[in-house]
């Protein structure tokens, strides 16, 4: 086993904290996780109803977790859809173990939106 004793580099660190920081909100993390208990895209619409919270506040949200690329937006005529982006999903339990110094298969990498 092939375990690194000093920190991850800066660019790789700063990457990790802004996914951690976009999860560090209850409300996001009940976003995320609707959105990929669905497995469909969804309006803001349905979002709201389903996490009760004010429109202005789940779209907000939508927007700190479109940055970091957990959630992909997609325009069908006047309506955005809202979709969980399963490989940036998928990425974020290997970084925390990256983080916390655990030996993760490869360094995660979150292709952006149009590598999806």
């Amino acid at each position: 086993m092939n375990e690194q004793k000093g920190p991850l580099d800066r660019p790789t660190a700063t990457e990790y904290a802004s996914w951690f920081k976009a999860l560090a909100d209850p409300t996001r993390v009940q976003i995320v996780s609707l959105l990929a208990r669905q497995g469909r895209p969804m309006k803001v619409g349905e979002i709201v109803d389903a996490v009760h919270v004010g429109q202005s506040t789940v779209s907000a949200h939508l927007k700190v977790l479109a940055e970091v690329r957990f959630v992909l937006v997609d325009q069908r005529g006047t309506s955005r859809f809202y979709r969980i982006n399963t490989a940036c999903v998928e990425c974020f339990p290997t970084a925390a173990d990256l983080v916390m110094g655990r030996p993760a298969p490869t360094a995660p990498t979150c292709p952006p939106e149009g590598d999806v």
